[in-house]
């Protein structure tokens, strides 16, 4: 880690800043290239306390670029993920103010609810399963502070892991009897279809991402919780979403998910 505690509570102030206006800021990295993925996370932190402080509350984690693809782009061999709050989830059918967000885009992903606490150091994809309650249809809406995403992965980390809101279906498929791996995707932009993806696109596994999760989480002293939402991570590229479009995310097993952005 290369940043120091006045630099990182600095970015955190900035990051909030431009959650509360809309306003986007130049990436940390344009100024310190040097900054990496442990620099991103101390920012992180100090934000995630700024926000819980002003009534924020945490209701479960997104992981993000779950895929090769988006890990060999930003240099990385893992994931990240951040916080999902109360105040960012919407329900199947709903309608999404754009004025929400800075640059909205969105992504459909399988959603995870959990039914026991779990934790790490030692997680595996058997113990993701048994704390399973079952999986949902969901659709990621991901924003970046960062102006024109122009983002490395410190910037990206330290901005919640571009987090901004999740839609997540009511409809909660037990997986007793298949593999999450299997589930086949198509996403739809007003009724086009734009892209199509399954399950093994999240590390192979969206069961995995939650082990790496509670893995990762395990040195900071943090327990995922029963009730919790896991976000395991996109089946597809993102797509960006402006006033008056519509994005579907249809699903074997799980069912579809529709939003409305205003």
């Amino acid at each position: 880690m290369t940043i120091n505690a006045e630099q990182a509570q600095a970015h955190a102030d900035a990051l909030y800043e431009a959650r509360q206006t809309k306003q986007a800021i130049a990436a940390f990295t344009d100024e310190a290239p040097e900054l990496g993925m442990l620099d991103g996370y101390e920012i992180q932190e100090r934000l995630v306390e700024k926000l819980i402080a002003n009534g924020e509350v945490i209701t479960g984690y997104k992981l993000g670029l779950t895929s090769k693809a988006m890990q060999e782009l930003l240099k990385i061999d893992q994931p990240d993920f951040g916080p999902i709050f109360e105040s960012g989830i919407f329900s199947d059918g709903s309608t999404i103010p754009r004025d929400q967000f800075i640059a909205p885009r969105i992504e459909g992903e399988i959603g995870l609810i959990l039914g026991k606490d779990l934790s790490g150091p030692n997680c595996t994809v058997d113990d993701v399963r048994d704390a399973t309650v079952g999986l949902s249809a969901a659709l990621e809406i991901v924003d970046s502070r960062i102006v024109d995403w122009k983002i490395k992965i410190a910037d990206t980390v330290a901005d919640l892991a571009s987090g901004g809101a999740i839609a997540l279906s009511s409809k909660v498929v037990p997986i007793d009897d298949f593999d999450p791996r299997h589930i086949g995707m198509v996403f739809s932009k007003n009724g086009e279809v734009l892209a199509t993806g399954a399950g093994a696109a999240a590390m192979g596994d969206p069961l995995a991402t939650v082990a790496w999760l509670a893995n990762t989480l395990a040195p900071m002293g943090v327990v995922l919780k029963a009730g919790q939402i896991i976000m395991t991570g996109a089946l597809h590229a993102m797509v960006p979403a402006g006033s008056g479009d519509t994005f579907t995310a249809e699903f074997d097993r799980l069912g579809s998910i529709t939003v409305k952005v205003k």
